[in-house]
């Protein structure tokens, strides 16, 4: 009886500190030194919150640069997810993030990628089949990712110049201001966050007013 006594007091203690006690404090010690990042990184717009610095959106309008390729199409539901089934109820998937998972010698892998490619291409008449960097062709493992490469950024240019009307120089200037670099300054490359970008973008177009 001593040793279950002993037990169960152990097991009372433990469950306070690492359940209750060290969650609280961690939780508070987050609030309170990085107060942005525990609350989702959110990026807010005259008081609305438009998105968050770490999920990637999708962004199809020619005015602005678009992300990388998605296999969960970043979360977010597309009118195909929302029709309803025979007995006319709407199943959705319900919230996930990952990649399709295909090898090189798929060929749902080889018709996606030729798809986009060729969708890119009409999107972006200047450049060429060779030119357009990997990245914007393969999805991240998370179908998540906010950024694409500078080289992905870049290329992009000349059409979301003719379409918004904004400068090539003007929006090199926006692209470096969304830019993120090597973390820690050593770690990964630098990249250019999709969504600050088009951020700054429609703010030029006065599309947040």
């Amino acid at each position: 009886m001593k040793i279950l006594k002993q037990s169960i007091i152990i097991s009372v203690v433990m469950l306070i500190l690492c359940g209750l006690l060290f969650p609280l404090a961690m939780t508070g010690i987050s609030q309170l030194v990085f107060n942005k990042q525990a609350n989702g990184s959110m990026i807010e717009v005259k008081g609305k919150k438009v998105g968050s610095e770490l999920i990637g959106q999708s962004f199809t309008d020619a005015r602005f640069f678009r992300g990388r390729v998605s296999a969960v199409n970043y979360n977010t539901y597309t009118e195909e997810d929302k029709k309803p089934d025979k007995d006319g109820k709407v199943n959705y998937a319900g919230v996930v993030s990952g990649s399709q998972n295909l090898a090189p010698s798929s060929e749902v892998l080889k018709e996606r990628v030729a798809k986009d490619i060729d969708e890119f291409l009409k999107a972006n008449p200047t450049v060429k089949k060779e030119d357009i960097p990997g990245d914007l062709l393969t999805s991240s493992g998370s179908g998540l990712d906010p950024h694409i490469s500078l080289d992905s950024a870049k290329v992009q240019m000349a059409s979301v110049s003719k379409a918004s009307g904004i400068g090539m120089e003007e929006l090199n200037s926006m692209i470096e201001k969304a830019k993120d670099g090597r973390d820690i300054g050593v770690f990964g490359e630098e990249r250019v966050n999709v969504l600050k970008l088009n951020l700054q973008i429609a703010n030029k177009l006065g599309l947040l007013n």
